[in-house]
């Protein structure tokens, strides 16, 4: 293992202390929080969708980890994220995030960093490895996975071929069949899924970015996106359209023999509200 791998790599012991335990991963996308708590996307105050999500969470079974999938932020800034690092590291499971378009990497690197929140970008645990790559393309909207991070995902799949594989990314990296969505997705996907071809042990892809929840296989690989905490998109939408399904998240369980099950869970704030007029964000 070369220094930079090994530099990324954060080895985590489960919760559990039997080895054919499921991993459980609770995937959280899209917060879009603001620098004041105020702050409101599509008329929906992120701020308090976020506290209700993270409200069910705590009060369900504990999970080995979060995965916060980019857009954490809407304004990149260090307030935002400063907030958001506190809350994740109350629900005491170790975090680990990626950025997003609308997110600033360099101000996340100075403002995550907490008791349970983590930079690295690669998680051992158990069987299974997961690995974070980072799509986001200064000033746009769509994504793109550069030579580095095609590499990264190429070292890591080769470091350990015995280990199962999940792979997170911002961008969706195929159609979701929302015209307008499917415009601004990870525009070099063929070579994400050429490396990943290369790798037998990939069993899962997940994202954000489309605000809604899809699922698909290609062969013995699940791909999927989790719903936002906050305002979801309305899928099979020819232009941008709010949705108008309730904030929500990811739950999942790597099972030991390299399958994969989930569930979507929905939680409806108190005073969920979207502005079904305004027309982007």
């Amino acid at each position: 293992m070369n220094l930079n791998l090994q530099n990324a790599t954060y080895q985590l012991t489960p919760a559990t202390a039997n080895n054919v335990s499921p991993v459980t991963i609770i995937q959280l996308t899209d917060t879009h929080l603001f620098k004041e708590k105020s702050g409101k996307l599509l008329g929906l105050n992120t701020h308090k969708s976020f506290q209700a999500i993270l409200e069910h969470i705590a009060g369900s079974a504990p999970a080995d980890l979060i995965l916060a999938t980019g857009d954490l932020a809407q304004d990149g800034s260090s307030d935002a994220y400063r907030r958001l690092s506190s809350a994740l590291s109350s629900l005491n499971m170790p975090s680990f995030w990626l950025p997003g378009n609308h997110d600033d990497p360099d101000v996340m690197a100075q403002s995550m960093i907490n008791k349970f929140v983590f930079s690295q970008k690669r998680i051992l645990i158990q069987n299974w490895q997961i690995i974070l790559l980072d799509s986001k393309v200064d000033n746009k909207v769509h994504g793109q996975l550069s030579s580095e991070q095609l590499d990264f995902l190429h070292a890591c799949l080769s470091d350990k071929p015995e280990h199962y594989a999940l792979v997170a990314l911002h961008h969706q990296p195929m159609n979701v069949g929302s015209k307008w969505l499917d415009g601004i997705g990870l525009k070099n996907s063929a070579e994400f899924f050429a490396v990943m071809a290369r790798h037998s042990q990939v069993k899962g892809v997940m994202w954000g970015h489309v605000h809604q929840e899809f699922e698909k296989n290609m062969g013995q690989v699940k791909l999927f996106s989790t719903p936002s905490t906050c305002v979801q998109f309305q899928p099979g939408s020819e232009d941008f359209e709010a949705g108008m399904q309730d904030p929500g998240y990811r739950r999942l369980q790597l099972l030991s023999d390299g399958s994969i099950e989930s569930e979507v869970i929905h939680i409806r704030p108190l005073d969920f509200k979207v502005d079904y007029s305004i027309r982007g964000y």
